[in-house]
């Protein structure tokens, strides 16, 4: 009888252990980001943080520098199935509910913390209901990307400077406001693809946080920074409607608070890497330029009103309100 009682709790100890590893759910988080960077590292955190708070339900895997895929696809990814979390700007996310692309209006932004400010409001809030309510998927928090500076072959210090440049932006809208405004020529390039593109004189220039330049290299191709900072930016972390959708409200909650831990860390690292990184080009021999911003801000106002690019005024002088 003893022997048929340890069998049998042995037994029930292989067919629950069996058990667990069935219910355990593989998921794959995706970004376009290098491995160096916070938005890796701390996703990493992220993504083994929540494995334990669910005691090893969710086995995260994060894949960092395009390996799944350029942004746009990483994406769709999340419509089709395929991925099921990623860091991505909501100029993306824009593209099914444009409203939150107004984030990317330039200079809607003074700084980091009114941005952060942002995030936290309730215009914001709306959105990210209104984003779920259309596509199903969950923005859980906000990440500090940076301040867009320009770098280019030859230094430039207004708006007129920039006139003729071809310059590489990402693929959104947004985000041409300022070059056409001054009279450049912006061309989509896909992220993984600038380098090359600086490097054999496909484009003039490019722009992107410092800590962006710093990561991509691109000041080994590029000798002139043009501190326009003319979009202050972010990253959302996001989930899945068919992951969302059967999270329980408990592991809704662990999802949320992890990714706000994570993406508030993330934050403080790039805020404190960026206040370093003037002089640190500057010592790698670099031209950094403090520009004239006024005039690409009275450019774009003048040229791309916040209505013409599909925005509304009302959000707009909400965000431009927050203190």
């Amino acid at each position: 009888m003893k022997l048929m009682t340890k069998l049998g709790l042995i037994a029930t100890a292989l067919a629950l252990s069996a058990g667990s590893v069935l219910a355990q759910q593989k998921l794959k988080w995706a970004h376009v980001y290098e491995t160096s960077e916070p938005y890796h590292t701390q996703s990493v955190w992220a993504a083994d943080e929540i494995k334990k708070r669910t005691n090893g339900k969710f086995d995260i895997t994060v894949h960092p520098a395009s390996s799944l895929g350029k942004e746009t696809d990483i994406n769709q990814g999340m419509a089709l199935g395929t991925i099921d979390m990623i860091i991505s700007g909501p100029s993306f996310a824009a593209r099914s509910y444009p409203r939150l692309g107004i984030a990317y209006y330039p200079f809607i932004f003074r700084d980091a913390d009114h941005l952060l400010a942002y995030s936290k409001s309730a215009v914001f809030k709306e959105m990210v209901e209104g984003f779920r309510a259309k596509t199903g998927i969950q923005i859980l928090a906000y990440t500090y990307y940076g301040a867009r500076h320009t770098t280019a072959t030859k230094p430039f210090n207004d708006c007129a400077g920039m006139k003729g440049l071809k310059i590489r932006v990402p693929d959104v809208p947004a985000y041409t406001a300022t070059p056409k405004a001054c009279g450049a020529n912006p061309t989509p390039i896909a992220f993984a693809e600038v380098y090359l593109a600086l490097q054999n004189g496909t484009v003039d220039a490019q722009e992107n946080p410092l800590t962006t330049i710093e990561a991509k290299k691109f000041y080994e191709v590029q000798k002139a920074i043009m501190l326009t900072g003319h979009i202050v930016d972010g990253l959302t972390t996001q989930v899945a409607p068919h992951i969302w959708s059967k999270l329980t409200d408990a592991e809704k909650k662990i999802f949320t608070d992890v990714a706000l831990e994570a993406a508030a860390k993330a934050t403080d690292q790039i805020k404190k890497r960026e206040a370093e990184l003037v002089d640190e080009f500057k010592k790698k021999g670099l031209q950094v330029v403090t520009v004239n911003r006024k005039s690409f801000s009275d450019a774009v106002l003048k040229t791309s009103t916040v209505e013409s690019m599909g925005f509304d005024k009302k959000d707009y002088d909400r965000i431009v309100a927050i203190k």
